[in-house]
């Protein structure tokens, strides 16, 4: 259920980002986010956000012993999609692990 939420927010979000870039260009997103206060208050929630979410990746890949740094690029770059992103790869883990686990059962 969760990943199936992940694909369609991801999807749906991706879609909304890829008509914003085709309609008004990467730079114009982002000067949008200085035209006024009201927008600058917007972008720095976002900015504060994906922070927090950036040291929780952070935290959540080294304590799996896998390598932050793509994730963190990629929010970077790409914002939401970052986390999005490692959410699914995230669920795709543990999934492969239940299922192995599952399977290594003694009857």
């Amino acid at each position: 259920m969760a990943r199936g939420l992940l694909l369609v927010t991801l999807f749906t979000f991706g879609a909304l980002t890829a008509v914003a870039l085709w309609q008004h260009g990467y730079v114009f997103i982002i000067a949008q986010n200085f035209q006024n206060t009201a927008a600058a208050q917007v972008f720095a929630d976002l900015v504060i956000a994906l922070v927090l979410i950036a040291i929780w990746m952070w935290r959540d890949a080294r304590a799996s012993g896998r390598n932050p740094w793509p994730w963190l690029l990629i929010t970077l770059v790409l914002g939401s999609f970052g986390p999005l992103l490692y959410l699914l790869a995230r669920s795709a883990i543990s999934e492969r692990r239940s299922s192995n686990m599952a399977n290594n059962k003694l009857p």
